[in-house]
Formats: structure tokens, C-alpha cells, sequence
């Protein structure tokens, strides 16, 4: 790779002695896999800015699936996540980890990814409309179109009051039966404008995003949720990933 690349820290651990095994997630490159070799030593300029969270410029080489570092800079300081808002961001993260295939172009959600962090950096309100914002986004740049607006049965359009039931690959269905893959019509109008105005929008909106993510997720349950569950006391433990 020639020049210089955005980029944010997914997930670092150590490597060797002084090294550090990274992934990153780029602006127009995608998720990359790097060795920054003796990013650990105790001369290393880049010890402090490897982490997390921190607005990058980067640049690798190499062939293989595993890139080295050539140089990094980090281009302001890290966006300060705490508390509640830093598990988000870790989640968001691991999202980003675990759904992307490595070196696949994204650059419309490297700039949804931004603007996700920004808001939880911001911390005004709840993070929960951020991460459902950033679902939602990833899922479209994925190829999981879903009409939220019409009936998948009658092509008609959606009714507030109608309930609706989700069925994969062919979107939703007018139905009189109310369960856990069934949302209203104006829940569905909230999903498709990315807008959560109140709290059954946001439950319907999380509802909806553990389905579609779960295929793409697997069996293999997130570190930070878990995280999220054993450093929160219990009376919050309702996690908002």
C-alpha cells in the first residue's frame, strides 16, 4: 500500500517482546491485520498511540494476511469514551471484528463508524440510538436489504397501528399474532428513518438488529457484552449492545 490511510485501533495485543498485533479498520482498505514491530519498547514514539479510539493515519506493506506497520500518527487525541459509552465502544468494535471479511473495502461505514464513536464520545443521552444507527448502517453496507416501509405479502404500505412479523430473506408480513419477530407499523417507520423517538422505537430497533447481526455473528458470544455484564452492577446490567 502506498500513502497514508484514516484509521481507528479495532483490537491490539502484544506480539513478541516489544511488538503488537493490531486490527485496524481503514478508510478505504477495510479491516487490516498489522505487526507494528517494537511498538512496545520503551523508545517507541508509537506506544502512547496505538490504542483505540484515537483518529490514526497509517501506513503498511507486505503481501501476506498480515501487514507491518510502516509508520503512524495519530491525527488528534483519543475521543474520550468512559463508563457505559467505552463498553459501547468496544462493542462496536468487536462488532466491526467479527462481521467485516478482511481487506473488503467500506469506506461509507468507516465514516458511520466516525460518526458512532463521536456520539458516544459526546455522551449526551442514552448511546443506544448511536449503536442502533450504526447496526442499521452496517447491515446496508453489507447487502441486508430490508423494505421496512411495505408489506412483504401485499406490497402495500406499512400502517402504524398493523403488526408485522419478520420472516428472513422476505421481509415483513401483516399478521394478527404478536411475538418476539412482530413489530408495529410506526416501529417499522422508526427503523427505516434511523430515528428513535421513544422507548418502544429503541427496543423494537434492538430487537430487530440481534436478528439480522446473528447470522453473520454465529454461536460465539461477544466479549463485550460479557464485559459489559461483570464490571456493571446488576441493576443496569441490561446491556444497551
Amino acid at each position: 500500500m502506498e500513502g497514508w490511510q484514516r484509521a481507528f485501533v479495532l483490537h491490539g495485543r502484544p506480539y513478541s517482546e516489544t511488538s503488537l498485533l493490531l486490527d485496524l479498520f481503514s478508510e478505504n482498505y477495510g479491516r487490516i491485520r498489522v505487526l507494528a514491530k517494537g511498538a512496545r519498547g520503551k523508545r517507541s514514539s508509537l506506544k502512547g498511540a496505538l490504542q483505540p479510539f484515537t483518529p490514526l493515519l497509517v501506513r503498511w506493506g507486505g503481501r501476506g494476511e498480515v501487514k507491518t506497520l510502516r509508520g503512524a500518527e495519530p491525527i488528534s487525541l483519543a475521543l474520550p469514551l468512559s463508563g457505559i459509552s467505552l463498553y459501547c465502544g468496544l462493542y462496536v468494535n468487536e462488532l466491526v471484528s467479527r462481521v467485516l471479511e478482511q481487506e473488503t473495502a467500506f469506506t461509507e461505514l468507516f465514516f458511520d463508524y466516525l460518526h458512532c464513536i463521536q456520539e458516544l464520545a459526546a455522551g449526551t443521552g442514552s448511546p443506544e440510538p448511536a449503536l442502533r444507527r450504526f447496526e442499521l448502517a452496517m447491515l446496508g453496507h453489507l447487502g441486508y436489504g430490508v423494505d421496512f416501509l411495505h408489506c412483504a405479502g401485499s406490497g402495500e404500505e406499512v400502517t402504524d397501528e398493523m403488526t408485522y412479523i419478520y420472516r428472513e430473506e422476505k421481509g415483513f408480513i401483516a399478521s394478527l399474532v404478536k411475538g418476539h419477530k412482530s413489530f408495529t407499523g410506526r416501529e417499522l417507520r422508526a427503523l427505516a428513518e434511523r430515528s428513535f423517538p421513544d422507548m418502544d422505537a429503541l427496543r423494537a430497533a434492538k430487537r430487530f438488529t440481534r436478528m439480522a447481526l446473528k447470522p453473520y455473528l454465529g454461536g460465539k458470544p461477544l466479549k463485550s457484552q460479557e464485559l459489559f455484564r461483570q464490571f456493571v452492577p446488576k441493576k443496569r446490567a441490561d446491556a444497551p449492545q
